[in-house]
């Protein structure tokens, strides 16, 4: 391995590409989009037909409870030996690739696809991991996907970390550079997911992208971003896919009970591909999430957001303000001096201890006008909370452990990556 990245956690990978296949039918999106529209899965099957896909390598998160769902999965393992079995890839060695996807809205995202090490992957809030999880990881969810990859003899990724590199020196610079790469796609993602090209860095990039990783992550560069000293490196913030990895990390470590520690460095499992995105791409939208109780009374609520908060007051001002709405009125709540980083923290932390005392139901809502529109039913209320700013994610990892959950939504469904690279992972 190229030792420019022995420090980083992120490597050149043995990526594996179709030699001849409709790339558009090949290509499928991430399996855990579009989980209450089958619709949308019936319409990909009639795109892919007989075609090779994908779509026949992943297992749609809608069917992670069918009760046929270990068929499903010796099926998937089955389908990947037998794409590797007859020659249908062909490997790009120790590669980088640079991506360029141009979502749906025509704006383009730039990506960078390699490997982690996923020793250097911890979940855990508070770790001090070079690459973390950005919000809570739900253990229960871990478990039925470990199903699908334990006996998997290849990986194919949806994963996409995030770095915070508001110089723009690790990524764009490639965009130039295009030119002098080896185009190895360029085609339409089926259902209206945009267009996807894919060049194979020279040598000479790799290592540019190596140091300019490297000086992301000194101590000089975390003190300048988060007014932090001696703070643990944060490189990579996972954006989406974290239970992907964290399944990719929990097969690793159980293959680790049952290897000698010598061979762990050689084990392919060790590793998981992945799409790195700068933080600070302009096609790269956080959305705020939304929160609707139901089931509760409006006014005594507000009440005890007052109570729960001392010092908190009716209006905006400084501190945390979040906007609320019931039936015929609307205000804000505004906290000053707040403990956490974000306001959703501060709104989420009171939401969970208020419904364990009282009773009534949350759930996260995309949109001020859907909030508005289910708050201002008898019995509900809605919390709008400000748009996260891009600077604040990398600064409240660090400070807070992980986000709350449901803090951010990254993009639009038909946006989020799909499946295209495979890796060999046994």
């Amino acid at each position: 391995m190229n030792p420019k990245f022995e420090k980083l956690g992120f490597y050149p990978a043995d990526i594996l590409l179709p030699k001849d296949a409709d790339m558009t039918r090949w290509a499928v999106v991430a399996c855990d989009q579009f989980t209450s529209q089958p619709e949308y899965w019936e319409a990909v099957e009639q795109t892919v037909g007989e075609a090779p896909s994908t779509l026949r390598l992943i297992l749609p998160e809608a069917k992670l409870n069918d009760p046929e769902v270990d068929a499903h999965i010796a099926e998937i393992n089955a389908s990947m030996k037998a794409y590797l079995d007859s020659g249908f890839f062909r490997m790009l060695p120790d590669s980088l690739l640079y991506i360029e996807r141009t979502q749906s809205d025509g704006l383009v995202r730039h990506g960078l696809i390699g490997m982690v090490d996923l020793d250097q992957y911890d979940f855990t809030p508070g770790s001090g991991a070079l690459i973390r999880a950005t919000e809570g990881t739900v253990l229960s969810r871990i478990p039925p996907r470990v199903k699908v990859r334990q006996d998997a003899p290849i990986e194919l990724p949806h994963v996409m970390l995030l770095i915070d590199d508001p110089e723009r020196t690790v990524i764009e610079p490639m965009t130039a550079q295009s030119g002098r790469m080896e185009k190895v796609y360029d085609f339409d993602l089926q259902q209206g997911g945009g267009h996807l090209t894919g060049w194979k860095l020279t040598d000479g990039q790799v290592d540019a992208a190596a140091d300019a990783l490297t000086a992301l992550c000194s101590e000089a560069e975390m003190e300048k971003k988060y007014g932090v000293k001696g703070a643990a490196p944060l490189l990579f913030a996972v954006g989406d896919g974290n239970h992907s990895l964290a399944t990719a990390k929990q097969c690793y470590e159980n293959l680790k009970k049952v290897t000698p520690e010598s061979e762990w460095a050689s084990l392919p499992a060790r590793y998981a591909l992945v799409e790195v995105v700068n933080n600070h791409d302009s096609a790269l939208q956080f959305e705020p999430i939304h929160r609707v109780v139901f089931g509760v009374e409006p006014e005594k609520m507000l009440e005890a957001f007052k109570a729960f908060y001392p010092g908190a007051y009716e209006g905006q001002g400084n501190g945390h303000t979040i906007a609320y709405t019931y039936a015929g009125h609307q205000g804000f709540l505004t906290v000053p001096q707040p403990k956490v980083q974000l306001a959703v923290g501060t709104l989420q932390a009171f939401i969970d201890a208020y419904l364990k005392e009282n009773g009534g139901e949350v759930d996260y809502i995309h949109g001020d006008e859907v909030t508005d529109e289910l708050g201002g039913k008898p019995g509900n209320i809605g919390f709008k909370l400000p748009a996260m700013g891009k600077e604040q994610l990398f600064k409240t990892v660090i400070a807070d452990g992980v986000l709350p959950r449901k803090t951010f939504s990254m993009g639009h469904a038909q946006d989020k990556r799909y499946y295209v690279e495979a890796r060999k992972i046994k």
